[in-house]
């Protein structure tokens, strides 16, 4: 379980069929460990020369941007919630819904805002003023339409996360309410 707070930027070093290989200074985690990389969970499967080997199975390649991924591309990254840890954010497993595109990324102000479009048969997930991980990044989207949500992205979101290397039609991880999904599933029966 994560919050969605980016606690480091890594930036993906090698790709291979099925491992990708990310360097990260100031980020250390054990073989093992869980890590949210642009909000997907995944488990640290090899350590080589200061870097983190994740492997990737089918489906997360199938549901996730990481597969777009290249050399040199900048990546989210976050441990897993560990006891005692603050809840700052809000409630993110790393099982992502879909993947969405950046739309509009622009200055308002010192702040920026942030729309994304997505397949519109996620949009009962997604509610005003609701919670959803964007790139594994805890945020509250507004102005939400079909298909559609806004965020405002304050300076310090933008310059510690990988928003800031981010364009219009950038693909982004979406992550929606975990609470929504139970309760569509419920209403489903």
């Amino acid at each position: 379980m994560f919050t969605g707070i980016v606690r480091a930027v890594g930036r993906v070093a090698r790709v291979e069929p099925r491992r990708l290989w990310i360097s990260a200074k100031d980020f250390k985690e054990g073989l093992g460990a869980s890590v949210a990389v642009n909000g997907v969970c995944l488990t640290v499967s090899a350590l080589s020369e200061g870097l983190l080997g994740f492997d990737l199975s089918w489906e997360t390649l199938s549901r996730t941007n990481l597969g777009d991924l290249r050399p040199g591309d900048w990546v989210n990254l976050e441990p897993s919630l560990r006891a005692g840890d603050e809840l700052g954010g809000h409630f993110v497993l790393g099982h992502v819904d879909t993947v969405g595109k950046i739309t509009l990324l622009s200055h308002r102000g010192e702040d920026f805002l942030l729309e994304v479009s997505f397949d519109p048969r996620f949009d009962e997930l997604l509610a005003d003023k609701g919670s959803v991980a964007v790139d594994g990044i805890s945020l509250t989207p507004f102005s939400v339409g079909e298909g559609t949500f806004r965020c405002a992205i304050v300076p310090y979101t933008y310059s510690h996360t990988n928003l800031k290397f981010r364009r219009v039609g950038s693909r982004v991880n979406l992550e929606f309410d975990i609470l929504a999904k139970y309760l569509r599933r419920w209403r489903e029966k």
